[in-house]
C-alpha cells in the first residue's frame, strides 16, 4: 500500500472553497455572540422580541446538540472542547478528499460553526445560544431549542451532504 504524503490530508482540490467558508462562518458566527454580548447585553436584556415568532434569548449550553451530555464540571468543557477539535480534523481531512464543490462548501459550514462553537467553548467554558423560535397562537404552543449562528451552518451543511447522497453522488463520501 503506497504511503500517502500528510499534506494529502490537508489540502486537496476544493480546500480552499471550503475553509474559505468555514473562516467566514466562524468569524460571523463570533462576531454577532460578541455584539449580542457586549453592545446588545443580551444578559441583561433577555428576551428581546424580534419578531412575532422568534426572540433573542441568552443560554449556556454547557453540553453538545440540545444540551445532552451536559458538563459542569471543571473538566466538562475542555472534553467537549477536545472532542470539537478531533472533530474538526476529521472533517478537514475529508475536506481535503472532496472532490466535488458542493461536498467542500458543506463541510466549509460544518467546520466554520464547529469552530464557532469550539471558540465558545475554550472562552466561556460554554456554548452561546440565544436564537429561539417559537409559535404561540392558534392553540398551538411550540417552542425550538434555542440555537445559534454556528448550529444553523451545521445543519445546513449536513442537509447539503444527505442531499448528495440522497441524489446518489460520490463526492459526499468520506476518506
Amino acid at each position: 500500500m503506497p504511503s500517502r504524503k500528510l499534506s494529502t490530508y490537508l489540502c486537496g482540490p476544493h480546500s480552499r472553497d471550503g475553509l474559505s467558508v468555514a473562516l467566514v462562518v466562524a468569524m460571523l458566527d463570533q462576531a454577532l455572540k460578541l455584539w449580542l454580548l457586549f453592545a446588545l447585553d443580551l444578559a441583561a436584556g433577555s428576551p428581546v422580541r424580534v419578531l412575532p415568532f422568534f426572540d433573542l434569548v441568552l443560554t449556556w449550553n454547557r453540553g453538545i446538540s440540545y444540551g445532552l451530555f451536559r458538563q459542569d464540571g471543571p473538566w466538562g468543557p475542555w472534553i467537549l472542547l477536545a472532542f470539537k477539535i478531533g472533530a474538526v480534523a476529521l472533517l478537514w481531512a475529508w475536506l481535503a478528499q472532496a472532490s466535488g464543490r458542493l461536498t467542500a462548501l458543506a463541510l466549509g459550514l460544518i467546520i466554520g460553526g464547529a469552530a464557532g462553537n469550539a471558540i465558545d467553548r475554550a472562552a466561556y467554558g460554554a456554548v452561546v445560544d440565544y436564537a429561539y423560535l417559537h409559535l404561540h397562537a392558534a392553540g398551538l404552543n411550540f417552542g425550538w431549542y434555542v440555537f445559534n449562528l454556528a448550529d444553523a451552518a451545521i445543519v445546513v451543511g449536513v442537509a447539503i451532504l444527505l442531499y448528495e447522497v440522497l441524489r446518489g453522488e460520490r463526492a459526499a463520501k468520506g476518506p
